[in-house]
C-alpha cells in the first residue's frame, strides 16, 4: 500500500511537532522494494523507514531535565523510547531503536537516507554535522514514503592531514579499524582520566568537520563513561 502524495509532509511534521522540542530529529528517509522493509509486528514487511535522531547536542537540553527524575538503568535509551513509543502509536507505525532485539541495520539505513560513509573512528561522519550527531531510533511504515535520497560528498576523502589517526595517545584509532581493547584500557588509566574521560575522545575531538555542533562538555563525558563501562 502506498502513501498518499501528501503523506511525507503530514507525516514529517507530525514527527517534528512531537520530537524536535526534545531534540530529536527527522533524519531521512530509506524506502524500500514491496517486502524488503524490516518486519513489522503484524507480520508485514514495511515499505519506509524514516530516521530519528540528535543534530550536535540538540537532545541534551531535555534529556538532562527528564534524568533528573530518573534513576535507573540505560537513561538516554530509556528516554528515547518514551518518547518515540507513542509517536509510533499515534502514526500507525513499529518502533525500533539500536539497543533493542531485533538488530536492525541502523548505519546501514543511515547511509542510504543521507549518502554518509564511516570514519576512521567507525562513526558515521556527516558533511554538515561532522562526528556530532546520532540516531535515536526509527520508525517504520506499512507504505512508502517518497522522499529523495540526501546524497553528500564523504569529508574524509577531502581530508589531507587525517589529524583523527594521530591524535589518539594509544594509536586505537586506524585505517584498519578501531581498537576498542586499547580504547577502554587508556580511559581507564590515569592518563585517560585526565583527558578523553574529561574533555572527549581526542581523535573525535581532532576532527575538523562540523566543529560548531560538538557535544557539550557533560554530554561528551556522559558518552565517554557508557564507552568506557
Amino acid at each position: 500500500m502506498k502513501n498518499p502524495g501528501s503523506g511525507l509532509s503530514t507525516i514529517l511534521r507530525r514527527i517534528s511537532a512531537a520530537l524536535e522540542p526534545h531534540g530529536i530529529h527527522a533524519r531521512g528517509v530509506v524506502n524500500f522494494p514491496a517486502g524488503g522493509g524490516p518486519l513489522q509486528p503484524d507480520g508485514s514487511r514495511a515499505w519506509s523507514v524514516v530516521l530519528l535522531g540528535n543534530v550536535g547536542g540538540s537532545i541534551w537540553p531535555a534529556f538532562t531535565r527528564w534524568q533528573k527524575t530518573y534513576d535507573g538503568p540505560d537513561p538516554l535509551d530509556t528516554w528515547s523510547k518514551q518518547l518515540i513509543r507513542p509517536v509510533a502509536e499515534t502514526l500507525g507505525a513499529a518502533a525500533y531503536f539500536p539497543s533493542d532485539p531485533p538488530w536492525q541495520p541502523f548505519q546501514g539505513w543511515a547511509m542510504q537516507a543521507e549518502g554518509l560513509k564511516p570514519s576512521p573512528l567507525g562513526i558515521l561522519i556527516h558533511p554538515e554535522y561532522g562526528l556530532w550527531h546520532g540516531y535515536r531510533g526509527a520508525l517504520a511504515f506499512p507504505f512508502a514514503v517518497g522522499k529523495p535520497i540526501r546524497k553528500g560528498t564523504h569529508p574524509c576523502d577531502r581530508c589531507l592531514d587525517k589529524p583523527c589517526l594521530t591524535a589518539c595517545p594509544v594509536g586505537a584509532i586506524g585505517l584498519s579499524g578501531f581498537d576498542l581493547p586499547a580504547c577502554r584500557t587508556y580511559l581507564a588509566s590515569e592518563s585517560g582520566g585526565k583527558t578523553c574521560m574529561i574533555s572527549g575522545c581526542l581523535a573525535r575531538n581532532a576532527c575538523p568537520v562540523g566543529e560548531k555542533f560538538r557535544y557539550p562538555p557533560e554530554q561528551l563525558r556522559f558518552h565517554m563513561a557508557a564507552l568506557a563501562s
